[in-house]
């Protein structure tokens, strides 16, 4: 859920079926915001809260990528 403000840009969110606003996510599950040739996320400095809550390369970033 983005639930503060932090600047992403509306192509990478999506709104569920009770108008929460979540980051947008790819047929196959992927965030949208992911560059996978890289690994790297497109939108860094623009990431939502719950993406800086996560530290890069750590545990629960790695197990979100898999």
């Amino acid at each position: 859920m983005l639930i503060t403000d932090t600047g992403v840009p509306e192509q990478y969110v999506a709104v569920d079926n009770w108008g929460g606003m979540t980051m947008a996510r790819l047929d196959d599950g992927w965030c949208a915001a992911l560059d996978r040739s890289t690994m790297l996320c497109r939108i860094y400095e623009n990431r939502p809260l719950i993406c800086r809550e996560f530290e890069m390369g750590g545990y629960e970033c790695l197990a979100e990528r898999t």
